[in-house]
């Protein structure tokens, strides 16, 4: 059996949903369909996410949402009309956003934000799968509080409630036909609504996938497959070929560091399960894709990709003799602790530590917090904080056992001019990260895609 999961793009307007009906019927191993809402049809036009965020901050101002539910039910009205689907599933979809907007005085205002954003995906299932019976094939919409989706932690940024692997893979025990299912939100234990954060479908696909043991998991988007760099900064990418498979932990790598296929958090659940993540485009479905799993064939001293991602900061605290020092460490990082502030690496000299945190959570109030408690507790001799940090990560299983790569690297930096502000290699060896000025982005990604893929 297999899971497949539809973005955005792929659910745009009615052609669009015409071609992932076309895929699923193209395989009977296809049984659950999970999708997210209405994309963009155009690049000027706006997500129906997008819209229904819209729709909740005017309702939470107290303001008149006439005109913004209308032109969110007007995104499914188009497709159904276009579709053939009758007023029905519209006027089902109109009911269910005007009794989510009702409850603006009854919650408070991050929990009605979720209830609305997660009306996009919800009423997005249930019009694909009138769809899909439309052109006689059995489907249900499945909702994710009556299989067992149950969320914790805070709302926008909520995790799965382990016991629900157990209920979902009940829940999925006994069906036929074909399961259309909402992507990107739960429910908690009271029963209120609740969202994943960024690629919030990508991990719904993930978890059921797991949770009903799939074959694969089939991740259906707009590109063919992954490419070793980003295309918008190395155009010449796309002239060669994708990533034809890679391993789970290549994938996580670089999810970590900015590739916009897959969000690293929706790798997680399926990695676990040893479930392959094949990432296939819904407009050219001839296409393999990249199938990503737990091993591959490796050719020693290859790289299977590179990432860079901005927003990051790095604390350096300086102390002469700081080795001598037994648990300096641990009351630098309890004091990030006693903030909220989780670290991402934190390479070291023998007299210096650094420790790198995302931008966002170092605001310039805080970093003079952070400085004062560290001076306290530490006594150093030097603090700096250095910001607009870029994290370059070079990957691929290859590198392991292979001299000469992080030296490859360093070399086509430095002909490009670059300097480093700080190299870290993971024990494993799949991956090394090096740190640049942001300014210094596109031009390192492009000498290192020259450096490994020429």
């Amino acid at each position: 059996m297999k899971v497949c999961k539809f973005g955005g793009s792929s659910l745009a307007n009615a052609a669009q949903l015409n071609k992932v009906i076309d895929i699923v019927l193209a395989d009977p191993a296809r049984r659950i369909v999970v999708v997210s809402a209405p994309g963009k049809r155009d690049k000027n036009d706006t997500k129906v996410t997008d819209l229904l965020i819209a729709l909740a901050k005017t309702a939470l101002d107290g303001k008149k949402t006439d005109v913004a539910l209308a032109e969110v039910v007007a995104r499914y009205a188009e497709m159904a009309a276009e579709l053939k689907l009758g007023d029905e599933i519209v006027k089902l979809i109109e009911a269910d956003l005007v009794s989510r907007l009702e409850q603006v005085s009854k919650l408070e205002p991050a929990e009605f934000m979720d209830l609305l954003k997660a009306a996009g995906e919800d009423n997005n299932a249930k019009l694909v799968a009138v769809a899909f019976e439309a052109r006689g094939k059995k489907a249900r919409y499945a909702s994710p509080k009556d299989t067992g989706m149950v969320l914790e932690g805070k709302f926008g940024d909520a995790t799965l409630d382990p016991v629900s692997y157990d209920k979902l893979a009940k829940a999925f025990s006994n069906f036929d036909g074909i399961v259309v299912y909402p992507g990107f939100f739960g429910y908690t234990k009271e029963g209120k609504v609740a969202t994943f954060p960024r690629g919030g479908s990508d991990i719904t696909g993930s978890i059921l996938a797991a949770a009903v043991r799939a074959d694969v998991y089939e991740n259906f988007t707009d590109v063919d497959s992954v490419y070793p760099c980003d295309p918008r900064i190395v155009e010449d990418v796309k002239k060669g070929e994708g990533i034809p498979t890679m391993t789970y932990r290549e994938m996580r790598e670089l999810a970590y560091a900015g590739f916009g296929v897959f969000a690293d958090e929706a790798v997680i659940p399926a990695v676990k399960a040893r479930i392959p993540i094949n990432i296939r485009n819904t407009n050219h479905p001839a296409e393999p894709g990249t199938m990503i799993q737990q091993t591959r064939r490796v050719t020693p001293g290859t790289v299977v990709g590179i990432a860079s991602a901005d927003g990051f900061c790095n604390i350096v605290v300086e102390k002469y003799l700081m080795n001598r020092e037994i648990g300096f460490g641990r009351r630098l990082l309890q004091v990030l602790e006693e903030e909220g502030i989780s670290y991402e690496h934190m390479p070291s000299g023998v007299d210096s530590q650094c420790v790198v945190v995302k931008e966002q959570f170092l605001p310039k109030d805080k970093e003079h917090k952070i400085i004062s408690a560290l001076k306290k507790e530490l006594a150093p001799d030097f603090i700096t904080v250095e910001r607009d940090i870029t994290m370059l990560m070079i990957v691929g299983e290859g590198m392991c056992y292979t001299p000469g790569m992080l030296a490859k690297a360093c070399l086509a930096l430095a002909s490009a001019g670059i300097s480093m502000s700080m190299v870290n290699q993971g024990s494993s060896e799949v991956s090394f990260m090096i740190a640049i000025r942001k300014q210094d982005r596109d031009g390192a990604v492009k000498a290192l895609y020259k450096a490994f893929f020429g």
